[in-house]
């Protein structure tokens, strides 16, 4: 199966502005290594919705999630994606405390069903099978 080709959005972006801007769709298209038909379907969804629909489909990267997250006044602050990491964090540890006293207690309750180890020279606690 043959893996598509992926173009970074800057690069999209910039080729669409040349193009906007007056120069030759082929000429573009050659001097970044792309099919012209595929400079044409980037201009064509430039023109339906903007810079926007140049973006990749498929799930956002970490860093666009954050600046959607930011809200209109601009991208978070150090302090605020600071406080979200560590509030991140002690969730995580909080659920790592109760998974340990869940696998303690287990231990507990099943140490006192643990069998003797077998004395000195003696046969292990299972025979091999015969396949």
């Amino acid at each position: 199966m043959k893996k598509r080709r992926q173009f970074p959005e800057g690069l999209k972006r910039s080729a669409v502005r040349r193009v906007v801007a007056g120069e030759a769709v082929a000429t573009v298209a050659r001097s970044i290594g792309v099919d012209r038909r595929r400079l044409d379907d980037w201009c064509g969804k430039y023109q339906e919705g903007g810079e926007q629909n140049l973006r990749r489909v498929g799930r956002p990267s970490k860093r666009a999630a954050l600046a959607r997250q930011s809200g209109p006044e601009g991208p978070l602050d150090e302090l605020t994606a600071a406080r979200r990491q560590i509030a991140d964090l002690e969730r995580k540890v909080g659920q790592q405390q109760v998974d340990l006293d869940f696998f303690r207690r287990a231990l507990r309750l099943a140490g006192g069903t643990r069998r003797a180890p077998p004395a000195l020279g003696a046969a292990g606690s299972t025979k091999p099978s015969k396949r």
